[in-house]
């Protein structure tokens, strides 16, 4: 055991190596500079990534935790580089990703004095993380540092804050690591119930109708392999949430498409046709379950997850469990001997079929007119062969990289779900390709939301980072403006967007780029972006004002999902 006399600082970067934390996302201030200043020492342990906005610090972070299946480290100063740090915070916190979120603040004598920088990061956080604590002492380092990895990994995963104050970093401890095992009256992995799986086997046998709704909660609890398992062996159609996307393999025979607002015809209508909806590890999100009133009206429900408090929250269960999903799949899969109906798979692949021919094949072998997203999100797809890391920001470039590429692997499909953060897509990439160099990482982005993060292309050039950046430029808010012409007689207020020359922008950061006008130019451009070595940023001018389908209503039942716009 360690028992070197350190300063604060020291023992905040060695409690992290404690932690195996190699890599840190991170933007220097006053308050933190103790902290920065022990870090220089440390360059060829731990890595830190210098972003250009404490947001970007934020969303890498998160998105380097999603494709690592590590925690994420993020570090920011008191005042502004603390508060910057809130809506990346928020995000983590609804998609339920670890991040540790290390704050400076203002000497503990100048608490509550106004101090110049200083800000109450531990009531700004308090509703957004799982935890959150204030360190005042050199001594509370160590346990702090255990307590936020503990909270942050376990249960439902989420993030976590810790606001250490400069007489703190400065002040001298005996370090003393332990690693926290369990925390009185917190029970992050509650005991599956055997009376639970007799009654789940139960209520599968009687179904002649099954449809399983694989949410994110598979991919936390690493239970793919699991979920797999038990579809093939009950031959039971599958459908996932939009964060659910990459939980199952799209090649599989009960693979049925994505749920919700812009989700495939067959599973949205068919849910309403369903015996048994098996919800495993997704929370009924209201984009999932349209009017709640009209949402499964046939089915009894078996609802599986590991927060407590999503039981009977929007949709009530007929069969609640509260346990981790891994557990669940692996205690039920051996006893099962049910098999689904082959009419009943026919069923999704008739309804899918129709929404192919009617809004797929027209999305992406359009016979003329402008490049539309969905032609350019299947050549991405075919060219990687489904093996690249897509990365969005929120909106119709969203919709369309959740729709159109065809994902294989595990956590390759990195979005911001809950809060919906235009801004996420590009340090989300940068996270991602620095937890996964040597994986194709490609962005998709629309020109409203690259705007709000572009400063992080500076992030991109001064690492190399070779993560390939797909601008689909409608000179438009694209998902607000589609809103407007459906709903608001094409009030377009507020969303027609010129936009920069992102190319030369580009080429002013040293990243090559290029430029497509014409379909004609589309296969080549992109062989060029993902041939190239480094970073690339690749702009498509598109349809300016195509439309995601298909698409339920606000107010309608998820059976009501139309193909087209009828008014159109």
């Amino acid at each position: 055991m360690n028992n070197n006399h350190i300063t604060g600082a020291e023992a905040m970067l060695q409690s992290l190596l404690k932690e195996k934390t190699d890599t840190i996302f991170g933007y220097p201030g006053g308050a933190i500079m103790p902290i920065y200043d022990k870090l220089f020492n440390r360059k060829h342990q731990i890595n830190h990534i210098l972003v250009r906005h404490e947001q970007g610090a934020a969303h890498a972070a998160q998105a380097y935790a999603q494709v690592t299946g590590k925690t994420g480290v993020c570090f920011a100063t008191s005042g502004p580089g603390a508060t910057n740090l809130i809506t990346g915070i928020t995000n983590a916190n609804l998609d339920s990703i670890p991040v540790i979120f290390i704050t400076a603040q203002v000497a503990s004598a100048f608490l509550g004095t106004d101090a110049f920088q200083e800000t109450d990061m531990i009531s700004l956080s308090m509703p957004v993380t799982k935890w959150n604590f204030q360190v005042t002492s050199a001594d509370e380092i160590p346990d702090a540092i255990a307590k936020a990895f503990y909270y942050a990994n376990t249960g439902r995963p989420g993030p976590v804050l810790i606001d250490i104050t400069k007489d703190a970093q400065l002040g001298e401890t005996t370090f003393n690591y332990k690693r926290i095992k369990s925390i009185r009256s917190y029970n992050p992995h509650p005991a599956l119930r055997d009376s639970d799986v007799k009654e789940a086997l139960r209520m599968i046998s009687a179904s002649k109708k099954p449809l399983l709704l694989a949410g994110h909660g598979i991919l936390l609890a690493k239970a793919t392999r699991q979920l797999e398992a038990f579809i093939d062996k009950t031959a039971m159609p599958v459908a996932v949430t939009l964060l659910g996307k990459s939980a199952v393999n799209e090649d599989s025979l009960y693979y049925t498409g994505m749920l919700g607002m812009h989700g495939n015809y067959g599973p949205n209508v068919l849910t309403n046709e369903a015996d048994l909806i098996i919800a495993a590890g997704m929370r009924f999100d209201d984009r999932v379950t349209g009017n709640l009133e009209k949402y499964a009206t046939k089915a009894q429900i078996i609802h599986i997850d590991i927060d407590k408090a999503e039981l009977n929250k929007n949709v009530k269960a007929h069969l609640p469990i509260h346990a981790d999903i891994k557990d669940f799949l692996e205690k039920i899969t051996p006893m099962i001997s049910f098999k689904t109906n082959e009419t009943w798979l026919n069923q999704f692949r008739v309804l899918n079929n129709t929404e192919k021919e009617k809004v797929i094949d027209r999305e992406c072998s359009p016979n003329n007119g402008k490049i539309r997203s969905g032609e350019i999100v299947q050549m991405i797809s075919k060219k990687t062969m489904g093996n690249a890391i897509i990365v969005t920001d929120v909106g119709q470039n969203q919709m369309m990289g959740a729709r159109y590429y065809h994902y294989k692997s595990p956590n390759s499909f990195i979005t911001s779900g809950g809060l919906g953060t235009m801004g996420f897509g590009l340090p989300a990439a940068v996270g991602a390709q620095v937890g996964q160099p040597n994986k194709t990482v490609v962005l998709l982005s629309g020109d409203g939301g690259f705007q709000m993060t572009m400063q992080e292309l500076g992030t991109i050039f001064q690492y190399n980072l070779p993560v390939k950046m797909v601008i689909l430029n409608n000179n438009f808010l694209g998902m607000v403006r589609q809103w407007q012409q459906l709903f608001n007689n094409k009030r377009y207020a507020e969303t027609n967007m010129p936009t920069p020359d992102f190319p030369m922008l580009a080429r002013s950061f040293g990243i090559e780029s290029g430029l497509v006008h014409e379909r004609a130019e589309l296969d080549n451009a992109i062989n060029t972006m993902l041939n190239h070595q480094g970073p690339y940023l690749l702009e498509i001018k598109i349809e300016k004002e195509a439309n995601v389908f298909p698409m339920i209503y606000p107010g309608k039942a998820v059976d009501e999902i139309v193909l087209e716009d009828i008014a159109m």
